[in-house]
């Protein structure tokens, strides 16, 4: 889930752009946020996800492919970075996904026997699960589609913001706020959502947008440092401390940290219950120097349209006419917004 900084962010730090407002930048997406949105949001009214005649779900492949090309036809180079190794700090945090997600496919199940359409949407949309042939195939697509990705060795949202930071992308994409933590200039989040969407369980739609949520007027507006920062996200909680320290909400959380001063003090005050504080000063380091790396290449090339063609109609049925017009619209993109244009690294607004 990551951290919720959601009710800090002051309207100084953020504002919400037409999604062409971000032609030319290089975005660091973390891809596994990106393919769960894709899993979540692409399904039938039943909740039931795309599926090809062997069963297979395509859900995330669907996503990824007219999403990619959205993007690409507004000037945008994606480059999306997939997770490595989870540290061993998130086992917990992993432990209870799996848990949530095997409780919401029994409601799932429960909930299409009794007919209850809405509520077996709902639950099937907790019940997503990313697989690991998903995530390679997500990958063999975007070759084909000529798009780059990066494998990070640990968090695809540490080694987003550290691209970011280098200067190697504008901003990081997502729809948490780690990055943020983990030192990211900017996030852009919405961009897997952009458009018109239904809102869960009432027949009302709205207009959803990117938002970019900027790191130095957030400090700035907010008085602090991005370590105190970090040590705010740990009172509220972290994939690492899943729950935070009891008894603190944001403004509690923020308050302590002005007060203090120091994310060290911070952390030894609060009081010795459900995580040790010598725990959490780790938690705080990893966020300041998380493993990434630096072997990666932003390269946009040109589509293999009969790779394409190969992954999503021969191998799982997609519509044949759809994918063309798809191609056509990618090729066009590849021609026009991405060969040999140089990337903007300016900022967007200062």
């Amino acid at each position: 889930m990551g951290v919720n900084l959601r009710e800090l962010i002051p309207p100084e730090a953020r504002r919400e752009v037409e999604l062409r407002a971000l032609s030319g930048y290089v975005l660091a997406l973390d891809a596994y946020n990106m393919l769960y949105q894709f899993l979540t949001a692409i399904r039938q009214p039943d909740g039931t996800p795309l599926m090809d005649r062997e069963g297979r779900v395509t859900s995330h492949l669907s996503g990824l492919f007219y999403r990619t090309i959205n993007l690409v036809e507004e000037g945008i180079k994606p480059v999306y970075v997939f997770d490595g190794k989870p540290p061993e700090m998130k086992s917990r945090e992993v432990e209870e996904r799996l848990r949530r997600k095997a409780e919401a496919e029994a409601r799932y199940r429960r909930a299409v026997e009794a007919g209850e359409v809405e509520e077996a949407r709902k639950y099937a949309m907790m019940a997503a699960r990313l697989t690991s042939d998903m995530v390679e195939e997500s990958k063999e697509l975007l070759d084909a589609m000529g798009m780059p990705w990066v494998q990070a060795p640990a968090e695809g949202e540490a080694q987003a913001a550290y691209m970011a930071r280098k200067g190697d992308a504008w901003a990081t994409g997502s729809q948490d706020y780690d990055s943020l933590l983990f030192g990211s200039p900017r996030l852009v989040r919405n961009l897997a959502i952009t458009g018109r969407r239904k809102l869960p369980g009432r027949d009302q739609y709205v207009e959803i947008k990117p938002e970019i949520i900027e790191l130095e007027p957030l400090l700035s507006k907010l008085g602090i440092t991005r370590e105190q920062l970090i040590a705010v996200g740990i009172l509220l909680g972290t994939d690492y401390n899943p729950g935070g320290v009891r008894g603190y909400g944001p403004k509690t959380a923020l308050r302590l940290v002005k007060s203090l001063g120091d994310p060290m003090k911070v952390l030894a005050s609060v009081p010795r219950g459900e995580y040790d504080p010598d725990y959490l000063r780790k938690v705080h380091e990893y966020f300041l120097n998380p493993p990434v790396t630096d072997d990666y290449k932003i390269e946009f090339r040109k589509p293999d349209q009969d790779k394409v063609r190969e992954i999503l109609v021969e191998r799982h049925d997609f519509n044949p006419e759809r994918v063309e017009r798809a191609l056509e619209r990618l090729a066009k993109a590849y021609r026009e917004k991405l060969r040999g244009r140089q990337s903007r690294l300016d900022m967007w607004f200062g």
